[in-house]
């Protein structure tokens, strides 16, 4: 299969049946509309990162991960510069072919093609329930605004570096 470069990819994951949970998929369809026009940007979104994108990665100059964070108070935004997991860091059956973190992804990217995108972040928002339901909480939803605005912004900080 023949894949063109891109420059930008953005990933992003979540169940969207899972409340919070779904800011990924929301915001991965908000970056696919607004950069329709710009074919050097790409966006995938899924409930997983799983293996098979380790190709896609290969091909960009630039990723930036989106999900939510269990870990992190609820509307609060984070972004963190991403690396390749070292090898021993991660035991040879520690993967998993169905979910892989950022980091682990980015190795997996570098053993299978020897190659991966230059610099990649982390972009997460603290999630206030996983519950089944289709509604951001409130506080994720005040979230969004300052998001966007820091998708755009981190995107062209990249490709500035």
């Amino acid at each position: 299969m023949t894949q063109l470069n891109i420059r930008t990819l953005i990933l992003a994951c979540g169940n969207t049946l899972r409340s919070d949970d779904g800011i990924g998929p929301h915001l991965a369809a908000w970056a696919e509309q607004h950069y329709r026009a710009d074919p050097s940007i790409r966006v995938i979104s899924r409930q997983q990162w799983t293996p098979d994108l380790a190709e896609d990665l290969a091909h960009a100059e630039f990723a930036l991960f989106i999900d939510c964070s269990i870990d992190a108070p609820p509307g609060s935004i984070q972004i963190r510069k991403v690396h390749p997991a070292s090898p021993a860091a991660t035991p040879p059956n520690a993967l998993s072919t169905h979910h892989l973190g950022a980091p682990e992804l980015l190795s997996l990217t570098l053993e299978l093609y020897g190659s991966a995108p230059r610099s990649a972040q982390l972009l997460t928002i603290g999630a206030a329930s996983l519950e089944l339901g289709e509604a951001f909480r409130p506080e994720v939803s005040a979230a969004i605004p300052e998001v966007r605005w820091l998708i755009e912004e981190t995107l062209l900080r990249m490709i500035a570096e």
